[in-house]
């Protein structure tokens, strides 16, 4: 059985890294890895593979910094090729990136099967382009591995469970890579030492209807300025975000530092009080390492943090941002309750599609 697994950004490298080394368990399974270079990142070195154990990919695409729609064209065009080429059995993609997408298309105009990894997952809001692509791929995949309960719902709903598709519930696959990582990130990571702090604030701040909004982005470093007062905050600041502050003259009253890896990102959540943040990875992220997060956008595809309490969306409002703060800070949540699969389901991924396929 030969698969085709189509990433395209360093998360997504992180989550074929865990399913590869599921995969690998089964001799009867070759997996051949294509980047699309979506999003070009310096961080992605020979280290960064070596040190994540992540299998290089046999084919780069090189293909970003275009138009959505010249993107996305480009790839189906080259995965096309590739489909042709090394003539697999499935196509694996990941997520809800522009490559996750092409990856779908360019399969099932050849007659391939497609497996999506993180099916079902909605946040309501089509102006988010990972919306689209997530309603797309999911319509056109074969097997949806979905992460939890809500997300099969979510496809219940769009009237999927009358459609000739397998569904599956998995857990998630981040849940594995991180806890699979943590074990040996105190060995590979000294960012705690370096930066010398003990009782802190992980935020992150990068999506687009936050930084490219100056009301929004003004509100919200109002807030992490306030908050600082009382709990120093560290943020890892992505250069995008950071044009845009410098841009608008905002001052910044907290520690900002450059963007981290993903051993440093993990020591950071381990010795954190609380995560701010934009992002929807770290909102999982957060839960697996038994900390409370504040959620800086309108909507979450991760309403299960919401229904159990570890988890609050403020939005981009500087009031709610300090109230949800002061909030989780002092709420005692419960971090036993199995939300993602609790680290096995790239295993039940790898043995669902040998059984399926």
């Amino acid at each position: 059985m030969k698969i085709l697994t189509i990433v395209g950004a360093r998360p997504q490298f992180v989550k074929a890294a865990a399913l590869s080394r599921a995969l690998k368990k089964h001799n009867s399974i070759e997996e051949i890895i294509v980047h699309t270079g979506q999003h070009f990142d310096k961080n992605m070195s020979d280290i960064f593979f070596k040190e994540m154990e992540i299998p290089k990919p046999k084919y780069n695409l090189d293909i970003n910094s275009i138009s959505h729609g010249a993107m996305t064209g480009r790839m189906l065009e080259k995965i096309e090729e590739l489909i042709l080429l090394e003539n697999p059995n499935l196509i694996l993609v990941y997520g809800d990136t522009n490559s996750t997408l092409a990856g779908a298309l360019a399969a099932k105009k050849l007659h391939v099967k497609v497996a999506h990894i993180e099916a079902g997952l909605r946040s309501f809001n089509i102006k988010m382009p990972e919306e689209i692509n997530r309603i797309l791929t999911d319509r056109i995949s074969d097997y949806l591995f979905c992460p939890t309960e809500n997300a099969i719902t979510n496809l219940n709903n769009e009237g999927y469970s009358n459609k000739e598709f397998k569904i599956i519930k998995c857990g998630d696959v981040m849940q594995d890579a991180a806890y699979y990582y943590a074990e040996s990130s105190s060995e590979k990571s000294t960012i705690i030492s370096k930066l010398k702090v003990s009782n802190f604030i992980l935020c992150t701040l990068h999506r687009a209807e936050n930084t490219d909004d100056p009301n929004r982005l003004e509100e919200i470093i109002s807030a992490l300025n306030n908050i600082n007062k009382e709990t120093p905050i560290i943020l890892p600041l992505h250069p995008r975000t950071k044009n845009k502050i410098s841009d608008l003259n905002i001052e910044l009253n907290f520690k900002t530092i450059d963007p981290v890896g993903y051993f440093d990102m993990i020591e950071l959540l381990k010795k954190c009080a609380l995560v701010i943040t934009d992002s929807g990875g770290l909102q999982k992220e957060a839960y697996f390492f038994k900390k409370n997060c504040v959620t800086m956008r309108d909507q979450t595809e991760w309403v299960e943090l919401l229904e159990n309490k570890v988890n609050i969306i403020v939005g981009a409002d500087e009031n709610k941002i300090i109230n949800g703060v002061k909030e989780m800070l002092s709420r005692k949540s419960d971090f036993e309750i199995d939300l993602y699969g609790n680290g096995k389901a790239c295993d039940i991924i790898a043995e669902e599609l040998i059984k399926n396929t």
